[in-house]
């Protein structure tokens, strides 16, 4: 472990593991909703949930573009 982090590697936390998790089902649901019901905005907005975690480093961005898209989708696909 020591090495790794010599190396300039970090394991993720778990509230950010957690996070990954919620807002990649979330947005599969979203997807398949918008997909279904054949609506733009939530099939859109359920992919940039499913992909986003993997472009945020920091668990509080995780958080806070997670919750920005939570609130679009209901803003939206509602």
């Amino acid at each position: 472990m020591a090495e790794l982090q010599s190396l300039g590697i970090s394991f993720p936390t778990p509230a950010y593991l957690a996070g990954l998790v919620i807002f990649t089902i979330v947005g599969y649901a979203a997807y398949r909703y918008g997909k279904k019901a054949e609506r733009p905005y939530p099939k859109w907005i359920g992919l940039a949930m499913m992909l986003f975690p993997y472009l945020t480093p920091e668990t509080w961005q995780l958080y806070l573009v997670g919750g920005g898209l939570c609130g679009a989708l209901y803003w939206f696909g509602a």
